[in-house]
């Protein structure tokens, strides 16, 4: 009898540990905001981050010629960064995804119809992913997707950029869909478009937002009761978007020892866990160990 119960004890341990496993999440990262951050290429060698979000082409759309900002780290505008092309296919050689940011808090940027979707995907097809261009502002890498971080204007024309952008995928070269709402359900600009079930991967933003982030005095239901409609929409994997530091985000700061002991173990129920997205590498940066080595072990 005995035997017979030791044996049971470890079947369910066994089971217990392949589905933790099997929730094992991953962590992605904005880069690109602030000069004071380190290189893309060693944000992806420190081995935490399986998504970077290269942040942002802040003006598209509308006719306007379109403009990335990268801050302290280079100027686009004078082909100054074109050197980051190596370091790109560095972080993909270590099996990073890289994207392209669309949109950002400050910015000009929209939609004006169908048609003008179709050139802004065609744009960045040509100069960003597996097209060709003579004016390739981050050299001739190709970018594994385009991340839509939406916080402006209406929600007219971004499903139909993520159909022009999702026809240009193949087996062979894939263009991976992120987005970044708020969490507040449905997001006001990127609604449609989630609906439209093409994104693979959806960090949902739990701060700036207090009727459906964390409290550390109030529980985790506002926040659970958020999550789990948003893992009901029609994408493959949804994350926990947070703040890596108190000065990041207006609120919404959660302590990794709440992160790891209240939050990560209510999040993680649901199949379609993918893990946390982090605002951002020069917050992350801030604190000794970094808040990604605080909680990379939990998530």
């Amino acid at each position: 009898m005995a035997s017979k119960l030791s044996l049971a004890m470890l079947l369910l341990t066994v089971a217990g540990q392949l589905a933790a496993g099997a929730r094992a999440g991953s962590i992605a990262i904005y880069w690109g905001q602030n000069g004071n951050e380190d290189s893309l290429a060693a944000t992806c060698a420190t081995g935490n981050f399986k998504f970077v979000n290269v942040a942002f082409l802040y003006t598209f759309g509308m006719g306007q010629t379109p403009l990335l900002n990268l801050a302290g780290h280079c100027d686009p505008a004078s082909n100054g960064c074109t050197f980051l092309s190596s370091q790109v296919k560095s972080c993909q050689s270590l099996g990073v995804k890289v994207l392209l940011s669309l949109g950002g808090g400050v910015g000009s940027y929209g939609l004006s119809s169908t048609a003008d979707a179709k050139n802004v995907s065609r744009y960045l097809w040509d100069n960003y992913l597996g097209g060709k261009s003579t004016s390739r502002p981050l050299g001739d890498a190709v970018l594994d997707g385009v991340d839509f971080d939406i916080e402006s204007g209406n929600s007219a024309h971004w499903d139909d950029l993520a159909r022009e952008l999702k026809k240009l995928s193949t087996a062979y070269r894939p263009v991976y869909l992120g987005a970044a709402p708020q969490c507040p359900f449905p997001d006001a600009s990127l609604g449609p478009a989630l609906n439209t079930g093409l994104f693979d991967y959806v960090w949902v933003q739990f701060y700036n937002n207090p009727p459906c982030q964390f409290n550390a005095s109030a529980g985790v239901g506002n926040l659970e009761s958020a999550w789990n409609r948003w893992t009901r929409i029609p994408a493959r994997q949804v994350f926990l978007g947070l703040p890596a530091a108190p000065d990041a985000a207006g609120s919404g700061f959660i302590q990794p020892s709440d992160l790891v002991s209240t939050v990560l173990p209510v999040v993680k129920k649901s199949g379609k866990y993918g893990g946390i997205m982090l605002w951002s590498r020069f917050y992350d940066l801030q604190t000794d160990p970094t808040y990604t080595d605080k909680v990379k072990a939990s998530v």
